[in-house]
């Protein structure tokens, strides 16, 4: 009995030395775990609704289910795992964590998007009329693609390029310091070198001190993938619209009204205040002339 509860004593020890000395993921992965368990909530409420439906559940509703959590693990993966979670990616691109389209898609429906409104025709202004889509609502999407591309995601782009080289100087910079100064200290006492080794000791160590405590105390990687992650967000709200105005035959897009009303809600605006982004569609309204962003959450 007492061998039992020796080896019991020694197993839960065992255990409680291996959780206390086990790797501890970085900080970044908390925003990654945040991103993870919301886009599963979202992927099984779609998928709880599709099985409410009365139509039956096709072999394309499951690929496309795959397809979306298989990206969430592409966007999102183990930062404990080498060569998983890049640190210091060679480019910065928004984080996306739904499935990509093919690209000869994405460039037929880009190329549709460009081209001008062709409302004048009759035929054509018939076929705007319904499913809740107008050549207002149309105008007002292209408007609204053109605001988040040029400022929203530019925006979070060009200050996560910011962060990140902030982030890597400070990363060569810390231990370069702390090695400077632990040369100088090596010289300190050694006749005339010892006079400046002890000043550039103290100054080399103070700066590495100062310099990890940004890089690390700052959580400028969580920033940067903060950063990456509402990019995301406006990049997917882009596909998004581009899809739905790719497509020329509006019964098989979206609704339109709901289409505005969860623009508005994605945005932080009323329904109202988005049709202010109706003469920024205008070919003649230049991206420089822009200077509201699109979206007020964040």
């Amino acid at each position: 009995m007492a061998a039992i509860q020796a080896h019991q004593r020694l197993f839960l020890a065992s255990t409680c030395a291996g959780q206390r000395l086990r790797p501890r993921p970085s900080r970044i992965a908390a925003p990654c775990r945040a991103a993870v368990s919301g886009g599963v909530r979202t992927l099984e409420r779609d998928v709880r609704a599709t099985l409410a439906l009365a139509a039956p559940v096709t072999r394309a509703d499951v690929h496309d289910a795959m397809d979306r959590v298989l990206a969430l693990d592409a966007a999102y993966p183990l930062p404990l795992l080498p060569g998983m979670l890049e640190k210091f990616p060679k480019t910065v691109e928004p984080t996306r964590w739904w499935p990509k389209k093919k690209q000869q898609q994405q460039q037929q429906q880009r190329a549709a998007v460009n081209k001008s409104n062709s409302f004048g025709s009759s035929s054509r202004r018939r076929g705007a009329r319904g499913n809740g889509w107008t050549p207002e609502l149309e105008e007002e999407m292209r408007g609204i693609l053109r605001v988040i591309k040029a400022k929203d995601e530019h925006e979070y782009i060009t200050v996560g390029k910011m962060v990140l080289g902030l982030n890597k100087g400070l990363a060569v910079a810390g231990p370069a310091l702390a090695g400077t100064a632990a040369v100088a200290a090596a010289f300190i006492g050694s006749g005339e070198a010892g006079a400046w080794a002890s000043g550039a000791a103290v100054l080399g160590g103070a700066l590495a001190a100062a310099a990890n405590t940004v890089e690390h105390g700052g959580q400028l990687g969580m920033v940067f993938e903060l950063l990456r992650n509402c990019a995301g967000f406006y990049r997917k709200m882009q596909e998004e619209i581009e899809a739905n105005l790719g497509e020329a035959d509006v019964e098989r897009r979206e609704d339109g009204e709901v289409l505005e009303t969860k623009v508005a809600l994605q945005l932080g605006r009323s329904t109202s205040e988005l049709k202010q982004f109706r003469r920024m569609a205008s070919p003649s309204f230049k991206d420089v002339d822009v200077k509201d962003f699109a979206g007020k959450l964040f």
